[in-house]
């Protein structure tokens, strides 16, 4: 883990490693820019549309299209932002909210972006472990928690590369893309009924929480987060024509991108609404339901295809789940976590409440818990759009490439839509509370209400009232000052960790550049035996008393060419050990080797040196071995 204090690119561990700025050939250089959307669309068909879609089909037919559409159009205009941030200022959302607003605001923001990344991850868990129950017949909760070994699938794609990635992505939108088409083909809609869904309507109160539901599995804000930074993996022309070239190819590929998106949404409704609305279920909101019942209407194949289509889905929104994560902690906290540690932890998160819910209230329960973390992300939109559509508004940062005031305009309105439908959604499922005589429950939602009416409304007008520039906590550039006085610090006694390899050398040979004629060394070197371990520094097997000699045979070398060394060894547990000695030493300075091991041996042996240096306030060279 480590804590930056400066910018650092987002996602810079693929930032602008696809140059775009090389392609002659026309088609190819649009190519180059094709990929970003189709990850952010991942989460535009996620399994927690699969839920919300399922009910408004069968409860509503074809009613509640043109609240898909309505969201399409939304996520198209806000997801264009988003990149336009990403590709102008070379900054993600969440490092434009840490430069903008007070710590105290920013950590709430970073802590409500993590309650939609929970909430996501909760729907994906949940399809995935729902598709492999319908396609194996696997227990749930066995599915739930299976679904923990897809952080190795992540670290994998990572290491791959970006167009990998992209690639492995786009092919499970296929995926999906094509089960729906041979469903939607064996179903037989009637078109001219379908089209008339798009006229707007809500048959009755409970279509509100459903379309607010779609609304919040369709405009996700976690995507705003990632596509602001994903945009940033392409290297572009940083001249206007670049920039404006950039912006317009990443309109098209987001285009498509969200376009494909709909026709799978559409798709789920449209298959709900004429199997089952038609047919009289139109209690089938579940996804298990739903399944079961499609042999009937559409033959055996349909049900194994739904089944895949669930897990490619599943599979895939984990990948852009974890990576608008990385992208909200960094650029909130300035906190880089190791990737598989990041997923876990966002992976457990998940699995806690769907282990809970399926142990407690059984299986029946899923679909509702799949609504409700829809609902969720709906309750986090506010939060997200509104500092996006300020910064990119913002012509002292944006220049020329502000959005214009029409745009604006259709942003503002966008955001007005989407906090009135929530409001207007948590009032109605608020209501049962304040119909009982309970004066808790009432206290805590009104205290909840104010609260949180009170940052969305700070964080509308705090950028137009600030009078004076808040502390930036990640800079394009440092600014620009005169060094104080510089102070050589003399390092009188160094420790050196050895590990008895062959490139002890380099140790040794880098520990004695920093030093000077008085300079003690102190050589150090843990024995890691199971007498050792037991025994401690009492031990005298073979093992010690080699290592021991092995030492002093250093130490005497090293003293044969006038330096001052002190050989120590250490016993039981590596990492305290070498804190330890060092700091009853008194060193001034740490050299420790780092031997480069990746994968599986970075997880067995590297963790020493990263340990160490968090226990150690004294500056410690890492020497690449």
């Amino acid at each position: 883990m480590h804590n930056y204090n400066i910018h650092n690119h987002s996602l810079s561990e693929v930032n602008s490693t696809i140059d775009t700025t090389l392609p002659k050939n026309k088609w190819r250089k649009i190519f180059s820019f094709f990929g970003p959307a189709y990850l952010v669309s991942i989460g535009y068909m996620d399994p927690g549309n699969w839920a919300t879609d399922l009910a408004g089909g069968s409860k509503y037919g074809y009613a509640l299209i043109w609240v898909l559409l309505m969201s399409n159009l939304m996520a198209l205009l806000l997801q264009g932002l988003s990149a336009r941030l990403g590709i102008v200022r070379g900054r993600d959302l969440a490092q434009a909210n840490r430069e903008t607003y007070p710590k105290t605001v920013n950590f709430i923001l970073y802590i409500l972006a993590e309650i939609a990344i929970a909430a996501c991850d909760l729907a994906e868990v949940l399809g995935m472990a729902l598709g492999l129950q319908l396609l194996t017949g696997l227990p749930l909760a066995w599915g739930v928690a299976f679904t923990v070994l897809d952080t190795f699938l992540l670290l994998y794609l990572q290491k791959l590369g970006m167009r990998k990635m992209e690639a492995f992505i786009l092919a499970l939108v296929a995926i999906i893309f094509i089960a729906f088409f041979i469903q939607i083909f064996l179903a037989k809609p009637q078109l001219a009924e379908v089209v008339k869904g798009f006229i707007p309507t809500f048959p009755d109160k409970n279509a509100l929480y459903i379309a607010i539901g779609i609304i919040g599995a369709t405009v996700m804000p976690h995507n705003l987060y990632l596509h602001s930074a994903l945009v940033q993996s392409r290297k572009i022309d940083r001249t206007d024509f670049g920039i404006q070239q950039a912006i317009k190819f990443n309109r098209i590929d987001t285009t498509i991108a969200l376009n494909l998106a709909f026709l799978v949404n559409a798709g789920i409704l449209i298959l709900a609404g004429t199997i089952f609305f038609n047919s009289g279920n139109t209690q089938v909101a579940e996804i298990k339901e739903a399944h079961k019942l499609l042999p009937n209407f559409l033959g055996s194949a349909a049900p194994i295809l739904f089944a895949v289509a669930l897990i490619a889905a599943g599979q895939s929104s984990t990948v852009t789940g974890t990576l608008a994560g990385q992208i909200i902690m960094e650029g909130y906290l300035s906190l880089r976590l190791n990737p598989m540690l990041r997923r876990l932890i966002t992976r457990l998160v998940a699995i806690v409440p769907a282990l809970v819910v399926i142990l407690i209230y059984g299986e029946s329960k899923i679909d509702s818990l799949l609504v409700m973390s829809q609902v969720v992300l709906s309750l986090q939109l506010g939060f997200a759009i509104i500092p996006l559509i300020y910064f990119v508004s913002d012509k002292k940062k944006m220049g020329k490439f502000a959005i214009k005031p029409l745009v604006q305009f259709a942003a503002i309105l966008v955001a007005i839509i989407l906090v009135y439908l929530n409001i207007k959604m948590l009032i109605n499922e608020v209501m049962p509370f304040f119909m009982n005589e309970a004066i808790l429950p009432k206290i805590i939602i009104i205290i909840l209400g104010v609260f949180f009416g009170a940052i969305l409304i700070y964080i509308s007008i705090f950028p137009f009232i600030k009078k004076k520039k808040t502390e930036n906590s990640i800079e394009m550039h440092n600014a620009l000052s005169i060094l104080p006085e510089l102070k050589i610090p003399e390092h009188n006694t160094i420790a050196l960790a050895l590990d008895f390899s062959k490139d002890d050398y380099k140790i040794i040979s880098h520990a004695i550049g920093q030093g000077n004629t008085s300079t003690k060394f102190v050589l150090i070197h843990i024995v890691e035996s199971a007498s050792a371990k037991i025994l401690g520094n009492e031990s005298d097997d073979f093992e010690t008393q080699k290592d021991k000699a092995q030492l002093d045979s250093y130490a005497n070398q090293l003293k044969q060419k006038g330096l001052e060394v002190l050989p120590v060894l250490g016993f039981r547990n590596r990492v305290k050990e070498i804190v330890r000695i060092v700091n009853e030493t008194n060193a001034n300075m740490l050299v420790i080797g780092a031997h480069g091991h990746k994968g599986v041996k970075d997880i067995l042996y590297g963790q020493t040196v990263n340990a160490v240096r968090h226990e150690l306030k004294i500056p410690v060279l890492i020497v690449n071995l």
